[in-house]
């Protein structure tokens, strides 16, 4: 069985603090299965942004997984909520997270598929 997307969301910003990262919802979507999409401030002036991973990227042995992709790397704020906009827009259920991290961690389950 998948998490819904609300505990899904509070577990992760969970582990981003007990990580020492910084993390929030800058928006708030359906919660059961409202899509995730996460920015991880890099605190330099640009950010990467994470979303779903394609359907193609799951398994039979991992069904309940979440994954994500890597959709923009080290791009602009402006440029990041450009395309969350363009999500918003098609999807109004979206979950928007903001990680403040340095290094540029994420935290999240990546696929290797672009």
């Amino acid at each position: 069985m998948r998490l819904t997307s609300t505990i899904f969301v509070s577990a992760h910003i969970r582990r981003c603090f007990s990580e020492g990262a910084h993390a929030l919802v800058m928006r708030r979507g359906e919660a059961d299965a409202g899509a995730i999409f996460l920015m991880v401030d890099r605190l330099d002036g640009t950010v990467d942004l994470y979303g779903p991973a394609p359907q193609t990227a799951f398994d039979e042995e991992r069904p309940a997984t979440r994954l994500f992709n890597l959709t923009k790397e080290r791009c602009s704020p402006a440029a990041a909520d450009s395309s969350l906009d363009q999500e918003a827009r098609f999807d109004p259920d979206i979950w928007v997270l903001v990680v403040e991290d340095k290094a540029g961690r994420s935290f999240l389950d990546l696929t290797t598929e672009p």
